[in-house]
Order: structure tokens, then sequence, then C-alpha cells
């Protein structure tokens, strides 16, 4: 009698194991689940008829995404392992428009680093931004004169542009082609910030002669002086994106970059008790419509 009683709870079990099996991978990310290793695993752009960025810089995630090829004629993509050569169509035209204007004065080609994942959101390492298709890392050392290997990819390290425990350009190591590159990128209409080190961009403000609008748009931040960030405005057809505050008026050599020359930006954080560790972003913490992103079945 019990052997009876248990075999319609046994044919249950094994036809609902069955259906998860055979059920499709979009339903099993359907779930709710840390963000950074939903998006950070996924290696194709999602298929869409409307390319968008959804939601902030760094809350959000890219819909339509397209690759920038790993070689063109004035750029190579570096590390190559992280999948990170995904962004908006916008983006991607710019960066091999801004390739071809650099190389006429001077620069020998870019070396192009993190840009999105192919579905933009959260990182499983690295940037807290770069989410949303809007954002790229541009080395400040000029392309090689030759294609690098993947292994070269993967470890061939940017040169800063810093003395050693230093916060001012290294002048052995700045040419104008540095400044050009810079003033090329930041002079797209749709480019809304450049982020560089705080000596990069005190560097510009002693050197730049005649028009400087477009100084306005280099903004000092921590980091960035073995590489400099491009970001665009929220593009059209991109309803969810949420843009940035506009920047200030002005050149930005001022009072706020001489800040970053005291010790008040650098100093260590305080010894005490360990911060608590911060909770996972999920997918359910970022705009309504990354589910849907996550979802989608891919491009071709």
């Amino acid at each position: 009698m019990t052997n009876i009683m248990h075999k319609p709870i046994i044919s249950v079990i094994c036809l609902s194991l069955s259906f998860m099996a055979a059920m499709p991978a979009t339903m099993a990310q359907s779930k709710d689940q840390p963000a950074k290793q939903a998006f950070g695993t996924i290696r194709d752009a999602s298929l869409t008829q409307q390319p968008q960025s959804v939601g902030f810089y760094s809350k959000g995630c890219l819909d339509g995404a397209v690759a920038l090829p790993i070689d063109g004629p004035n750029w190579q993509v570096m590390r190559l392992s992280r999948n990170r050569n995904w962004g908006h169509p916008r983006l991607i035209n710019l960066l091999g428009d801004l390739s071809s204007k650099a190389a006429k004065t001077g620069w020998n080609g870019l070396m192009v680093g993190d840009i999105s994942q192919p579905r933009g959101g959260p990182m499983l390492t690295g940037h807290a931004s770069h989410q949303v298709g809007l954002d790229a890392d541009i080395w400040l050392t000029p392309m090689p004169n030759k294609r690098l290997s993947y292994r070269e990819r993967e470890d061939l390290s940017a040169i800063s542009m810093l003395k050693k425990n230093s916060l001012y350009v290294d002048q052995k190591k700045w040419t104008p082609s540095h400044t050009a590159l810079i003033k090329h990128a930041a002079t797209y209409p749709d480019v809304e910030r450049i982020f560089v080190h705080p000596g990069i961009k005190k560097q510009l403000c002693e050197t730049v002669t005649g028009n400087r609008d477009w100084l306005g748009k280099v903004r000092p931040y921590w980091g960035h002086h073995y590489h400099f960030h491009i970001r665009l405005t929220c593009q059209p057809g991109s309803p969810n994106c949420k843009p940035q505050d506009k920047v200030a008026k002005g050149d930005g050599c001022d009072k706020s970059l001489d800040w970053w020359f005291t010790d008040e930006p650098w100093k260590p954080a305080k010894p005490g008790k360990p911060a608590p560790k911060p909770k996972p972003v999920m997918v359910s913490d970022l705009p309504k419509y990354c589910s849907t992103v996550l979802t989608a079945p891919a491009a071709d």
C-alpha cells in the first residue's frame, strides 16, 4: 500500500524536474538575482528594433548594443577577455570618427579600454558606471605600429602621465598630441563630459590657448591618469535614459580645480570599525525595463 501511494508523488517530482531542465534560459533568468552576475555573464547583445540606454550611467542597462570591432584602421580594443567593447551605436560611431581625426593630428591610433557589456548593467569587476553604453575609456598611450596579439592585449599596461608620487603631469610624457586628442573628443556635441586626473586638467588649463570653451567638459576625477573617460549625453530614442546634471559654465580652471591640490581629496579613511558590507545590487533594483533587456533573445 505504501509503494502505491508514493508512485503519484514520485511521478509529479519527475515531471517537475523535466520541466525545469527544459525551461528556456530566459525564463530561468527572470528570477531576481545579483545584477552583476546576471549581466556580467551574458555574451551577446539583445535583439531590438530601437537601441536605447536605460537608466543612469551607474544604474542601468543597454538594449540593442553594437560591438566596436576589435581592430580598426586607427584603433585596437584592449582586454578582450572582458567582452566590454559594446556600446550605443552613436558611441561606437563616434569612436571610429575620433580615431580618424586623432590620426590626422599625430596620434598613432586609439587603444580602447572598457565601453560596456553586451547588455550593459553592473560589471563583475571594475567600474560603477559604464552601464548604459555611453561611456568609453581611451588609453593615453598611443597605439603601437603593429597589431597586438590577444596575450599582449591582456598583459600590456597603459602608461601613467604623472610624475612618480606626484599629482602633476610628467612633461617628458605629455605631448601636444595628447592635448589634441582630448580636444577632439570634447568638441563633439554629444560628448557631455571627459574625466581626467586633476593633474591632466591642470596641464590643460595652463597650456591651452585660443578657444577654451571645450575645457569645461574636461572634469577632474580620481584615477584617470592612464586613460581618459568619454561620456555621451542620453541619446534620442532612449526615453528611459536618466541624464546627468549639466556641467557648470566656464573652463573649470578655477577654485574647484584648486581643491584637488589640497590634502582633503586624498585623505585616507579614518581607522575604526569596518564599514558594513554593502548589499548587492539586484536586477529588481535597476529600472524595470532592464529585466526585459536581460531576458530578450540575442541579436544575430
